[in-house]
């Protein structure tokens, strides 16, 4: 059917895969397994969008679970009633994401992230540091991880 995988569906998968991770680790991790969906599937993986917050992307909903944790591990993350879980070809997609850079500090992915133009497109006009909600488009980020 049409149902569609949320991003906690992922993150999820994400942790049971790679065990506990830092909160900020499972944000990068989500946004390249989105990246990545919206180039080799093109489709995205999950609806929701990212935000191009001071330390890199950021999907707000799955921000807002993990508020104040430093660490998160996959029992955290609640079985959502909107998810329907990943597909076999989603979780291939994600594993691919996970072999290339799951081995990867959170700090070396979010300095990683803002060489690269979809967080900077969604940042434009804001000083480093500065708060910022923008949101960096699907179809930018296909444009440009279509292009690697």
């Amino acid at each position: 059917g049409d149902a569609m995988a949320n991003v906690f569906d992922a993150a999820r998968y994400i942790l049971e895969k790679e065990g506990p991770l830092s909160t900020m680790k499972l944000q990068k991790l989500c946004y390249y397994a989105q990246a990545w969906s919206l180039v080799w599937d093109d489709e995205a993986l999950f609806p929701e969008e990212f935000e191009a917050w001071a330390n890199g992307p950021v999907c707000r909903e799955l921000y807002d679970l993990h508020s104040g944790k430093f660490k998160i591990s996959a029992r955290e993350i609640p079985e959502t009633k909107s998810g329907d879980g990943l597909t076999e070809n989603q979780k291939d997609t994600v594993d691919r994401v996970l072999e290339h850079y799951g081995k990867k500090d959170a700090q070396w992915l979010s300095t990683l992230t803002h060489m690269e133009a979809p967080w900077k497109l969604a940042r434009r006009g804001f000083s480093p540091g500065e708060w910022c909600s923008e949101v960096i488009s699907k179809a930018s980020m296909a444009e440009y991880y279509g292009s690697l």
